[in-house]
């Protein structure tokens, strides 16, 4: 542990910032530079109904189940790393031509499955549910499948869902991105009528729209956003990259010498070492300025508790979120930087239960009580050593 402990140390003494620095961690991440769409993936009141028209101009008319389960979707999708609005609308479109939203039990094939919650019988061959999965072709059981919020991770798939690597969900295909989404859909759904999921386009974006509702917060005007409880809690760097150099409390400060509190947790990180969301949330906040530095502030629900975590001195090009974004726990939001108030690349984390108006706590100690994920438990003290990579 010591060798590591020296190694990291010379390292830190070594990576500082430099425009080269940054140009590479650009080419290296197309988070940095990729265009966030507008609006969030928070799920307002669900209405009793909705009524919209298709691309051949059909009016049809959705009632408050089935946007309930695209409210569902819409959910899954935003704690979904990667999925974004495109990939929910694609997810949307699927669901309204398998099964027009609804969740579909089948008798025939699986007298079961009628015992579970459903919106009616579906015939299909063996399929189940909203996205009319085959459990025989390994989509999951019976039990799974008659599950919206299963079939919903199912369908977005990638390395964290229930059936990777197969077969493949959306984020398991190559490309989808570049992709129409009514291919996208077909991609994932292999369907024998390739052609129908084009003309849903419009009503799924409706449907989006009419649930969501715009992310607000951090500047006190507006009521908070409504984020679900987080389903884990993450250490917001990777395992090995970092040692402590700076704990929360009353210190001398390392650039004017004034004594003063650290409301903040620093954790000293290579230049460019990717930070991590400690938890399911909203991005409230994430701005660059010269004197301040590089800004993320994450809204959560934990335990049922609404909490804020602070991520700051990232370099402008190390911010790879957007205001309004619904991100998970464990995502890639920033890079370590050196920005602002600062002696040396390291990530200031701070906690605010309550929200990001309220006083912070000690992040580290936070961290740990909660068992994250690529922390210790009972491991709160500062490193031993002295190394660059103090703070505000």
């Amino acid at each position: 542990m010591v060798k590591k402990l020296l190694a990291l140390a010379v390292a830190l003494l070594f990576f500082g910032p430099s425009a080269g620095l940054i140009g590479v961690g650009v080419l290296m991440n197309p988070a940095a530079t990729a265009t966030c769409l507008p609006g969030s993936l928070i799920v307002g009141p669900i209405p009793d109904s909705l009524t919209a028209t298709t691309k051949d101009g059909t009016a049809i008319t959705l009632n408050k189940a089935q946007l309930t389960h695209a409210a569902t979707i819409i959910t899954v999708g935003g704690q979904t790393a990667g999925v974004r609005r495109p990939g929910v609308v694609v997810a949307l479109m699927a669901g309204l031509t398998e099964s027009s939203l609804r969740m579909l039990a089948n008798t025939g094939s699986y007298p079961e499955s009628a015992n579970y919650p459903n919106d009616g019988n579906g015939s299909d061959h063996d399929s189940l549910g909203l996205f009319q999965m085959r459990s025989a072709s390994g989509w999951g059981t019976v039990t799974e499948l008659m599950d919206p919020g299963y079939q919903a991770r199912a369908f977005y798939g990638g390395q964290t869902g229930p059936n990777y690597p197969s077969p493949r969900g959306l984020l398991d295909i190559p490309g989808w991105q570049q992709m129409d989404p009514g291919e996208a859909a077909q991609a994932v759904e292999v369907s024998a009528y390739s052609d129908r999921y084009q003309n849903y386009q419009p009503v799924a974006e409706a449907i989006l729209t009419a649930l969501t509702r715009p992310a607000t917060g951090g500047n006190g005007n507006s009521a908070p956003p409504v984020v679900p409880e987080t389903r884990r809690i993450v250490f917001p760097l990777p395992e090995g990259t970092w040692v402590r150099t700076d704990p929360f409390g009353w210190r001398i400060d390392p650039i004017n010498g004034e004594r003063a509190f650290h409301s903040g947790s620093d954790f000293a990180a290579p230049d460019g070492t990717p930070i991590y969301a400690i938890a399911d949330g909203v991005v409230v906040r994430a701005s660059y300025n010269d004197s301040g530095g590089g800004v993320i502030v994450i809204e959560h629900t934990v335990q049922g508790q609404r909490v804020a975590s602070y991520y700051i001195h990232m370099w402008q090009t190390g911010i790879h979120v957007a205001v309004g974004e619904t991100v998970s726990a464990g995502q890639h939001i920033g890079d370590v930087g050196s920005s602002g108030h600062s002696t040396g690349p390291h990530l200031h984390a701070e906690i605010h239960p309550g929200g990001a108006n309220q006083p912070a706590v000690d992040a580290d100690a936070w961290l740990t009580e909660h068992a994250a994920e690529g922390i210790q438990a009972g491991d709160t003290a500062p490193a031993a050593c002295t190394l660059a990579g103090g703070s505000r």
